[in-house]
């Protein structure tokens, strides 16, 4: 399954990159400060779904859902340049257990992450505002079955993406450990792999305690030494170049006759030029070129058959012209520039583009991971219209002028 298989690279990367860019920017030490945490985080799901109404077996709501989340994450030293640039970023793993309150027909399902969390700003001296985000793969959902599971017309693959963004109170109880309380949205996906695919929402809270290990400096007295010994940023312009892929299912919807799921699935290709203006240290921001072939958009205008069969494995297709299945967008980026990881946000219209499928107005969301100075994992998902799934992005870039 293609969707997934990046996962586990950018899993690696982070736990490999923690020493090669601590190596490569710092000479006095590679030591890194270790830290666990555990969250318990209820949240209300959101009935985008009759499914969630109440039409299930059960005849309920199924309005909420409760996790509990265990992660070891690290930060670098303050010996480190790496640490004397981003004194409060830590970064790590973290596995969660879910419960949907209706085992049978959601599942209870596994979520395996990586997260990275950080200071916005100080309140007091022992209360800061802080945001964390997850990003990663949940395991275990009771997909969508005509037989077996018939209602459950959200989940039709037993992995989904999981992607989760919050924002905290952190209050330091004592030197090592701190207390963390705030509000977070998350997200489950599959990405338009298989269907359906309508994803599941939660807003929910988040309570848990943090606690650094070890006999090291406290962590929240790093931000006066990154401010003695830190070196001048220099603003500069860097050019990320990526090439990605991924794969799609597509539902088609026939005048005069009923929605169809299309046999097999389609491929997707694409590449992105990205100048960016690096603001500061943890800011940049440009415009990107995106270029994108999808083997899938437009067929609905090329059904071969005379009238629509029953059966979706009788529908049949010519092939569109190349003109009509790619696509060349201007898009807006902004980026967050942390440790090992950078998250790239962008809105965007097709210039280029012939029908309705390409003729759209889209967004992106991305994580980036540091493989090397100069090449990264890309992992990335569209939207169009701010609310409808379009595909997976997944594949490597490379930034020229790096500094």
């Amino acid at each position: 399954m293609i969707k997934f298989r990046i996962f586990p690279l950018v899993l690696s990367a982070a736990l490999s990159v923690a020493s090669l860019s601590a190596s490569e920017a710092d000479t006095v030490s590679r030591k890194v400060i270790h830290a666990l945490s555990v969250d318990f985080r209820p949240a209300y799901v959101f009935p985008t779904h009759d499914f969630f109404r109440g039409v299930n077996r059960t005849g309920n709501s199924i309005n909420s859902t409760l996790s509990g989340h265990l992660k070891y994450g690290f930060k670098f030293s303050p010996d480190t340049e790496t640490g004397r640039r981003y004194p409060y970023a830590v970064q790590g793993i973290g596995v969660a257990y879910n419960t949907f309150h209706n085992t049978a027909e959601v599942g209870n399902p596994l979520a395996v992450y990586v997260f990275q969390t950080s200071k916005i700003a100080d309140i007091t001296s022992r209360l800061s505002f802080d945001y964390e985000w997850n990003f990663g793969a949940s395991f275990g959902w009771k997909k969508f079955d005509k037989l077996d599971n018939p209602h459950n017309e959200v989940v039709g693959s037993k992995i989904n993406a999981y992607i989760n963004l919050g924002f905290l109170l952190n209050w330091r109880i004592s030197s090592h450990t701190y207390l963390r309380a705030g509000v977070g949205m998350s997200h489950y996906s599959n990405g338009n792999t298989r269907y359906p695919n309508s994803g599941v929402n939660t807003l929910g809270a988040s309570v848990g305690v943090t606690h650094f290990l070890g006999d090291r400096e406290e962590p929240h007295r790093t931000l006066s030494v990154g401010r003695q010994l830190r070196t001048p940023f220099r603003k500069f312009v860097s050019y990320d170049l990526v090439v990605y892929g991924a794969t799609r299912k597509k539902g088609i919807w026939p005048e005069g006759a009923n929605p169809l799921m299309v046999p097999g699935s389609f491929g997707i290709i694409g590449l992105n030029f990205n100048p960016l203006y690096n603001f500061n240290k943890y800011f940049r921001a440009g415009v990107s070129l995106d270029l994108q072939y999808d083997e899938s958009a437009n067929i609905m205008k090329h059904i071969a058959n005379e009238y629509i069969p029953s059966n979706p494995e009788e529908v049949k297709f010519y092939r569109p012209a190349f003109k009509e299945q790619f696509s060349a967008g201007l898009s807006a980026r902004a980026e967050i520039v942390m440790p090992i990881f950078s998250i790239n946000l962008g809105i965007g219209k097709n210039f280029f583009c012939q029908g309705a499928d390409t003729n759209a107005f889209y967004q992106t969301f991305v994580l980036k991971t540091t493989l090397t100075k100069n090449v990264f994992i890309h992992t990335g998902y569209q939207l169009y219209d701010f609310r409808y799934p379009n595909n997976l992005m997944l594949g490597l870039g490379f930034r020229f002028n790096a500094k």
